[in-house]
């Protein structure tokens, strides 16, 4: 039976040109001259640091802007809320989200069963498996996915027939 996966995925290696490329303009615009703008990533999350709350708005701004940039979805960056220290360093973490969520895969489910096809679709840890008996009906089902809300960015793969 065809079959393909939704999943919601964000390539690590665009994050980092991202990243590296957002670091060389820091390097060289003038108003970030001293300004203790530092960008480091860990697993699931980048981590901003300037020294006040000012400098911290554009640096995220810059680093949003690459990642826009790379084609690396913005629904699944997170932002978390800036910290402020009481010297006025501020920091802020963006939370980068991999994988379908219990909630987003059931609207997922939910979605693909909204159109009324001959279609089966259950998650399977952070994805969703959709099968059907026609390869159109799966088509349509992707055309309904891409065209709905949701709150994290839908990737295709493995389309089986």
């Amino acid at each position: 039976m065809p079959s393909f996966d939704v999943v919601s995925e964000v390539n690590q290696d665009e994050v980092q040109n991202a990243l590296n490329q957002a670091n060389k303009e820091i390097a060289t615009r003038f108003d970030f001259k001293d300004a203790g703008a530092e960008i480091t990533q860990e697993k699931a999350s980048i981590q901003l640091r300037a020294v006040n709350a000012f400098k911290l708005k554009a640096l995220c701004e810059i680093v949003l802007g690459k990642l826009a940039k790379r084609n690396v979805s913005l629904k699944n960056i997170e932002q978390k809320e800036p910290d402020v220290s009481s010297t006025g360093k501020a920091s802020q973490t963006l939370v980068v989200k991999q994988g379908l969520e219990g909630d987003v895969a059931k609207q997922v489910v939910a979605a693909a069963k909204e159109t009324k096809l001959k279609i089966q679709a259950h998650i399977q840890g952070n994805e969703v498996r959709v099968t059907g008996k026609n390869r159109d009906d799966l088509q349509t089902v992707i055309a309904a996915l891409r065209a709905g809300d949701f709150p994290v960015a839908l990737g295709f793969k493995n389309f089986r027939e």
